[in-house]
């Protein structure tokens, strides 16, 4: 009956939309997916979230990264999820872009970081060539590339979301600042936008994961610089509430905080940190003291340790330090 209720609130909700209608697709399919067989007996996982970050090294990139190799080897990561803006300013300019090696790989060398990366598009990426970063040739330059649009990452016991949350945003269509985007493959904007909300219901829909995690680049909810998403409330967070998501981890906001959802349990996560950070700016009574839980206005990662039955999530700074831990439990 709960899928049925959302359903027609989610119809009703693409009915009442104000900017434009959205044409749904008729027949919804799941998300692409990667496999990432657990080492573990018990099929629990960990791995490090990090965004914003490549900037050939600067701003405090390569500290951050030198950290999150000490922590990777520390914990014996499986993978590393990138929350977006992966090369700034103007993400690449093509498949041979020489800022995917000065910004990428010779950023992340430690072994504990030669794990498969896993990655979704931010709005910096999208003012560069897009397919660029999309394209298999990447993985030939450095075989830990794994970037698309949208896909499903099955890993132990968590199914991990991975959404292109750009095209959702208007402003980016009105466009002030006259930047140019690679709107390639996502116009017309309604249907891209009614197809992948209708595939992400569906995947969410049949997952079948003790744990359900959705990466996306755009704040949900935020006191940081950007605030909250509102396209990313209206379209987003209905979906993630009525298949109880346990976590949203985020970038967009250069920053690392932790809020938990004010219905349900779900928990939104930002990291990023990975470089350029302190933007001073907090919007302190955006949201109250009961669901807000941490916030740092700097540089850092995010780690996520899963098991079938609990889960522990750590967030530090610049120097590796611990600054934020909790535990969830099923």
């Amino acid at each position: 009956m709960a899928h049925l209720f959302y359903n027609f609130l989610f119809i009703w909700h693409l009915l009442l939309m104000p900017c434009f209608s959205l044409r749904l697709p008729n027949n919804a399919v799941e998300l692409s997916r990667i496999k990432h067989r657990s080492k573990r007996y018990d099929d629990s996982i960990s791995f490090l979230a990090v965004g914003d970050w490549g900037r050939n090294g600067n701003f405090n990139q390569s500290i951050v990264a030198t950290q999150m190799g000490y922590v990777g080897k520390k914990l014996g990561i499986d993978f590393v999820v990138s929350t977006g803006d992966n090369f700034y300013d103007d993400g690449l300019k093509g498949e041979d872009d020489r800022a995917f090696k000065t910004s990428f790989s010779n950023i992340y060398t430690a072994k504990s970081l030669r794990k498969p990366w896993f990655s979704v598009l931010g709005n910096h990426d999208y003012q560069g060539n897009v397919e660029a970063q999309l394209s298999p040739a990447l993985k030939k330059r450095d075989k830990r590339w794994n970037c698309k649009r949208n896909f499903i990452l099955e890993a132990g016991s968590a199914d991990i979301f991975f959404v292109d949350t750009t095209p959702f945003v208007q402003k980016y269509f009105d466009n002030p600042k006259k930047q140019v985007f690679d709107w390639r493959n996502v116009l017309p904007r309604d249907r891209y936008m009614s197809s992948t909300l209708k595939n992400m219901n569906v995947s969410l829909e049949h997952s079948k994961a003790p744990w359900k995690i959705v990466v996306g680049h755009h704040t949900i909810r935020s006191i940081g610089y950007h605030g909250d998403t509102q396209e990313m409330i209206d379209h987003f967070l209905p979906i993630l509430e009525a298949h109880k998501v346990d976590m949203y981890i985020n970038g967009h906001d250069h920053c690392l905080q932790h809020l938990s959802n004010e219905r349900g349990s779900m928990q939104f996560l930002t990291s990023g940190g990975g470089s350029k950070a302190w933007k001073n700016k907090i919007h302190y009574g955006l949201h109250n003291d009961s669901s807000m839980h941490f916030y740092h206005d700097g540089q850092g990662f995010l780690s996520v340790e899963i098991a079938r039955d609990k889960a522990k999530l750590e967030f530090y700074d610049v120097s590796g330090r611990t600054i934020h831990r909790f535990k969830l439990e099923k």
